[in-house]
């Protein structure tokens, strides 16, 4: 049971108050949130969020519940004029998993800008991810926002390589299609777990699903809600499953796009990207006017490679927005990954501390024959800035593999590190990609 003193509505300015949401709230919720998301404008409501907001609300979600949403109203009237919500999920680490907080759906009505209601909501749901243990809070949204409220870009967020008609490979004349699509089932989740987790190996940051969640993703949503994707197995003629496909609905402006693609092991690219791209092309094709295809990855994957000659546009990715509340208690959490790390570097079986500066706070690592013992609160003293020094929430770019050291080095002149914290910041902490999809 929740203990929270925020679960009774909190009273704020202007005569507004800030509270849970209840089931009746659904309607007034989905009606803000589909005019404030909507690429169009206020005046015309996104209909694919609308569906999103109901699902949330009124189906059942394995990890999400109505009381999740919170939002601001207007005493006098009842309206809502603010809302966003928390879906909390499982991540990893390397194999180490934890759970995340995501804040979502930020949603504010114009005229109730800039009155710190935002605010108010976010530190209702930063306590109740803190009550579910969740060691992480991470959300996507416009660029620098976020960081009022102690978030960082620290971990990659889609990124694309786009192709168009040219690139699309004809069969040969007589040739039969070597691959085929067919919707997956629910008989198919032990398959797409089985290859998700094939794939996990490519991303130091992951999202775990379990079975539960798999389901939902395939039969949970409304067929047109913003989120909800077609699924498909990818097989040969006779059956065998070798992979699986998943993209929207319909089309993205004139793009069709592929947002999950992943072969089991022992499956080559090569072989069957090209029954996946003609694929795509003929479903974009039936949808309306599809001038490109894509597949919208990350800033890596293996199609990019097996496929590259046929992708010539690349999109940049952008940023996750992370929070870490509990630094000494993240780091602690990771330790086995990062003991891992040290043993397969040149500072094998090391033992001493570590200091990472963050100018106003501090972190001390303290090693023992390669094993990290001890990760406590640090503070920085006089000219003793740290072993390392990161300004603001740098470190944790370089944490989650999304900065190498050099990197931040090179872009911010406060960020430093002496001879030894340089060798084992780079073995702990190396540049690793990371493409997370979430559960929304």
């Amino acid at each position: 049971m929740s203990t929270l003193q925020s679960e009774e509505p909190r009273f704020l300015a202007d005569g507004v108050r800030l509270r849970r949401a209840a089931p009746d709230d659904v309607e007034a919720i989905a009606e803000l949130q589909a005019r404030a998301h909507s690429d169009a404008g206020w005046d015309t409501p996104d209909e694919g969020v609308r569906l999103w907001i109901r699902d949330l609300l009124t189906r059942p979600h394995p990890t999400f519940q109505p009381a999740d949403f919170v939002m601001v109203e207007v005493l006098q009237t009842g309206a809502i004029v603010s809302s966003m919500c928390l879906i909390s999920q499982t991540w990893r680490y390397g194999a180490i998993p934890f759970g995340v907080g995501r804040p979502e759906l930020v949603a504010t009505h114009p005229d109730y800008r800039r009155r710190g209601l935002v605010r108010a909501q976010f530190e209702l749901l930063h306590a109740l991810s803190a009550e579910r243990g969740e060691l992480l809070q991470a959300i996507t949204g416009i660029p620098w926002y976020y960081r009022q409220f102690g978030y960082e870009m620290a971990l990659s967020l889609y990124g694309a390589r786009i192709g168009y008609a040219p690139q699309v490979p004809a069969l040969k004349e007589g040739q039969v299609e070597p691959y085929r699509l067919r919707p997956a089932t629910e008989e198919d989740v032990p398959f797409l777990m089985a290859v998700e987790a094939h794939a996990a190996a490519r991303s130091v940051v992951g999202c775990v699903r379990d079975a539960a969640m798999w389901q939902y993703e395939l039969g949970g949503r409304s067929p047109e809600a913003a989120e909800r994707r077609q699924w498909g197995i990818i097989e040969t003629p006779e059956g065998e499953r070798v992979g699986f496909l998943a993209h929207p609905a319909g089309l993205w402006n004139t793009t069709i796009s592929a947002t999950a693609y992943e072969l089991r092991e022992g499956v080559s690219w090569l072989a069957v990207t090209p029954a996946v791209v003609r694929y795509l092309w003929a479903y974009g094709g039936s949808k309306g006017k599809c001038l490109a295809f894509s597949f919208s990855l990350g800033e890596t994957h293996p199609v990019y490679e097996a496929f590259s000659a046929g992708l010539p546009r690349i999109q940049p990715p952008y940023a996750w927005y992370v929070r870490v509340p509990d630094l000494p208690a993240f780091l602690r959490h990771i330790a086995p990954v990062l003991e891992t790390r040290l043993a397969q570097s040149v500072a094998a079986g090391h033992t001493g501390t570590l200091t990472l500066g963050f100018y106003r706070s501090g972190v001390r690592l303290t090693f023992e024959r390669g094993c990290l013992t001890e990760v406590a609160p640090w503070e920085p003293q006089g000219n003793d800035t740290g072993a390392a020094a990161f300004p603001n929430l740098t470190f944790l770019q370089l944490l989650f593999g999304y900065r190498a050291l050099a990197e931040l080095r090179a872009a911010f002149p406060d960020c430093y590190a002496n001879a030894e914290a340089t060798v084992l910041l780079n073995a702990l902490f190396p540049k690793q990609p990371s493409s997370v999809w979430p559960v929304s």
